[in-house]
């Protein structure tokens, strides 16, 4: 019997494209390792390590935190999973990255959301959240019974500064600028994969079929014999 070669793929899209939600069911479905650099990154400033401690200072001083830390980070974590499929998350945020990423292992597929900016910032200046409770209403899908209130305790809603018009404007502008290099990065590789759409639901049919070319769907086989 012939062993698949394993797959190297990657997942990008601004803030508020559905990465998590995608992320998720591909998990789910495909049985791969899913690496988020954002997850790494507040583990390793948890935990207080030597790379960690580096980032959080970058992070508090309101800068990015520079290539060469990212990649390390990265590298690392990826050299424990060489028996796994992995998608990773968040990474490579740069050329300078990608590049990096290149010369320790081959990436098979990019994984692109290509939603509209005007949607995003829709759907994420629409979030508001019950401070105590950590209750999340979305104007849109589900909006609160009264405006601004909290429908158990009545307290007043708060939009988190991240949700701001002005912010999510400026994390899109930053996303834009620093990744679309990236994207032609890739396209220019012929990895590139996107998918474009303004619903995660509508999106998440075409990645799927597009994956099931590489991968099978192991969510079936667990259902067929229950454990």
């Amino acid at each position: 019997m012939v062993v698949p070669p394993l797959l190297r793929a990657v997942i990008m899209g601004p803030p508020g494209s559905g990465k998590g939600t995608i992320s998720a069911r591909i998990i789910k479905h495909f049985g791969v390792k899913h690496l988020s650099s954002g997850d790494l990154l507040r583990d390793n400033m948890q935990k207080k390590t030597e790379v960690g401690v580096l980032a959080k200072s970058y992070i508090d001083q309101g800068q990015l935190i520079p290539d060469d830390i990212m990649t390390q980070l990265m590298l690392n974590e990826i050299k424990g999973l060489d028996q796994y499929n992995w998608l990773l998350d968040g990474f490579p945020r740069t050329v300078a990255q990608a590049e990096a990423l290149d010369k320790e292992c081959h990436i098979d597929t990019v994984i692109d959301l290509d939603v509209p900016f005007e949607t995003i910032k829709c759907r994420l200046t629409a979030r508001w959240i019950h401070p105590a409770s950590g209750r999340v209403y979305n104007l849109e899908f589900s909006p609160p019974k009264v405006q601004g209130i909290d429908d158990i305790t009545g307290e007043p809603l708060v939009q988190r500064d991240d949700d701001k018009p002005e912010t999510v404007s400026k994390r899109l502008q930053a996303y834009d600028a620093q990744t679309k290099p990236v994207l032609e990065y890739y396209r220019n590789k012929g990895l590139l994969k996107s998918f474009s759409g303004t619903e995660t639901n509508k999106i998440w049919p075409h990645i799927y079929a597009f994956l099931q070319t590489k991968l099978p769907d192991v969510s079936q086989k667990d259902a067929a014999n229950p454990r």
